[in-house]
């Protein structure tokens, strides 16, 4: 269900296994209660929450003042966040700038629209595997829910296997193609960033994606697109 990628008196860091919910679901145990009972600890907080089909990077603070001050770390958006995905559809534009207000639609779904009044902003690149998928570097300014599954769809190329979002095929797939990658922060004047490949998933393990993966070790060194009224 997860791997631990490293941690401190503060928090702990883990890799989170696609297909499990941060809280109990229906007749599961949540990952939340899973990690405490797993590793023999009374009390974890979750900082920020990732969906269940996603994988990846979580932080789940260790006592409460540290989940105060992660928390908020989070809401003023000053961690930065790189995910990874990949579409079996071909993106309107191979790379750019995805912005929008985050509106409801039906059954729980969201969707993006023109309006740009507390619009989500999320930036990517992608890169062809062949075989016509395509593997996406993205990264979100704000943390709307399912706003990287949105943007995606809003582009073209919604996730291999997002059951919400990517329309019903008789293709079976193993996972949701969306991975919490990289996570970056500063705490008590200390800065942390952790690195997490994705270990699960045929799709991530092909050797073009492994590659290109590889050569995207430092995200935040790349010459990301432009945000208008932004530095």
């Amino acid at each position: 269900m997860f791997q631990v990628i490293d941690q401190t008196s503060d928090f702990l860091v883990i890799d989170k296994s696609p297909g499990i919910s941060m809280h109990k679901d229906q007749q599961e145990q949540g990952l939340v209660m899973l990690v405490q009972q797993a590793l023999g600890i009374e009390q974890l907080y979750p900082v920020h929450r990732l969906d269940k089909m996603t994988s990846g990077l979580l932080v789940l603070a260790k006592h409460a003042a540290a989940a105060s001050e992660l928390s908020k770390l989070f809401q003023q958006r000053e961690v930065s966040k790189f995910y990874l995905a990949i579409s079996d559809k071909k993106p309107g534009k191979k790379q750019g700038l995805v912005r929008g207000d985050m509106v409801k639609a039906r059954r729980g779904s969201w969707k993006l629209s023109k309006a740009c009044e507390n619009p989500a902003l999320t930036q990517f690149f992608s890169h062809s595997l062949g075989g016509g998928l395509r593997l996406f570097l993205l990264k979100p300014h704000t943390g709307k829910t399912h706003q990287i599954r949105v943007a995606m769809k809003s582009v073209g190329a919604a996730i291999v296997g997002d059951e919400r979002y990517h329309e019903v095929t008789e293709e079976v797939v193993d996972r949701g193609y969306l991975h919490a990658y990289s996570l970056s922060f500063n705490l008590q004047g200390r800065d942390y960033c952790f690195r997490c490949p994705p270990r699960i998933g045929e799709l991530f393990q092909l050797a073009a994606a492994v590659e290109q993966i590889s050569h995207w070790q430092q995200p935040e060194l790349l010459a990301w697109p432009v945000i208008p009224g932004q530095p």
